[in-house]
């Protein structure tokens, strides 16, 4: 059993201490023995952190690494949807080898887990996600990636979608997605009686995407919130978005989250630029888990992204006014600990007997590291080494 010792790294920015490896696990942390056939790899005073989560990213249509595509798409919901829906066939768009691009990227910067939602819809049916899976066997031993079954075009509104879904959650998929019960499918009650209902024929948990503002929001996230009591699903349900706990009533927005945090929902936040988001610290504050992702990168919605959790952090920041390094760091577990609650990584964490999928991060203190977007000297998955300064061990078509 080979052992990897990585020397001199300091948890979190706290003090240093050696790390112990073996069997793809954290045996040790303090001052090491070198055994004659352990390998040594010198820390050299970085920070330590579990790998990062990226818990919600679309990586069936990134348009990363093909040839650059003028961006005219229009502003709202539907004409993205239909440019993007109407473009993966002109583009030439292959969902395996774009998504393994993304892959490389992402473990580049220190991602260890994600969690993507992959287009079912009546025009493409399943080439997404069979090609995502192709992904995500080839590329097994560099990421763990979960794959949301995702009606991004609707799910009543194109009859066979449901059937879709369906297949895709039987062949492997691991999780329901829902997508604006009110403002995409017309029919909220039925739109989440499919998708509570797939939910419960494969056991699987949900993650719903919630781009409804204000009091539209508001009465969706009830319905959500009623389904997961009555479904007995607490822990199992991820609202993504949640652009409606933006909402300038205060008041009305404390009552969701209230009702969030005693059903044991989720929450998933990029941090947008653009758009009313869940306050962070007031949400976490609430007891509600919250995790965050790239979500689309370099697509046909939008040009940006780099699939970089460190930076991820920095936008929650901007967005959450987080000037103190205390709440800098609640960020950074935001892309960490919250990521992998949510998708329910076991053994994740720098204890004895957690999974060493871990990065090291260059960095006086952990804030100075983020704001700095600091350069990751090494990233490991199960204890091997698969990144080391900001490029992936491994090639991709």
């Amino acid at each position: 059993m080979e052992t990897t010792i990585v020397k001199n790294v300091r948890p979190w920015g706290g003090a240093a201490i050696d790390v112990t490896i073996a069997a793809g696990r954290i045996t040790g942390l303090g001052p090491a023995t070198v055994w004659n056939d352990a390998k040594v790899i010198d820390g050299a005073g970085a920070i330590l952190l579990p790998g990062f989560v990226e818990a919600h990213t679309h990586l069936d249509k990134t348009l990363y690494g093909m040839a650059w595509h003028p961006n005219n798409v229009g502003s709202t919901l539907v004409e993205k949807i239909t440019n993007e829906r109407d473009s993966k066939s002109r583009l030439g768009l292959d969902p395996a080898r774009q998504s393994a691009r993304q892959v490389a990227l992402s473990v580049a910067h220190g991602t260890t887990h994600i969690r993507s939602h992959v287009d079912i819809d009546t025009e493409h049916g399943l080439k997404g996600v069979l090609g995502v899976m192709e992904t995500r066997e080839k590329y097994a031993d560099v990421i763990d990636l979960e794959i949301v079954a995702f009606p991004q075009s609707g799910m009543l509104i194109r009859q066979g979608t449901k059937e879709l879904m369906d297949e895709a959650l039987a062949l492997g998929a691991e999780v329901v997605g829902g997508l604006d019960p009110c403002s995409m499918d017309l029919d909220p009650k039925n739109h989440l009686d499919v998708v509570f209902g797939l939910a419960e024929k494969h056991g699987k948990p949900i993650d719903i995407h919630l781009h409804e503002l204000g009091e539209l929001g508001a009465f969706s996230m009830r319905l959500i919130i009623d389904r997961t009591r009555a479904h007995a699903m607490s822990g199992k349900v991820t609202v993504s978005h949640a652009f409606c706990l933006g909402h300038n009533d205060y008041l009305a927005v404390g009552r969701l989250l209230e009702q969030l945090a005693e059903a044991g929902i989720a929450i998933m936040t990029t941090g947008p630029a653009g758009y009313p988001c869940p306050p962070l610290i007031r949400t976490l504050d609430a007891g509600i888990t919250v995790c965050s992702g790239s979500d689309g990168i370099r697509d046909c919605w939008s040009p940006y992204g780099n699939a970089d959790m460190l930076e991820r952090a920095i936008f929650l920041g901007m967005r959450n006014d987080l000037d103190r390094d205390a709440d800098l760091r609640r960020a950074v577990e935001v892309v960490t600990t919250g990521g992998a609650t949510v998708m329910g990584i076991e053994g994740y964490g720098l204890g004895i007997g957690d999974v060493a999928d871990l990065v090291l991060i260059e960095g006086e203190t952990l804030a100075e590291a983020v704001v700095s977007r600091r350069n990751r000297p090494l990233v490991m998955k199960r204890g091997k080494v698969v990144a080391r300064d900001d490029a992936a061990l491994f090639a991709t078509e």
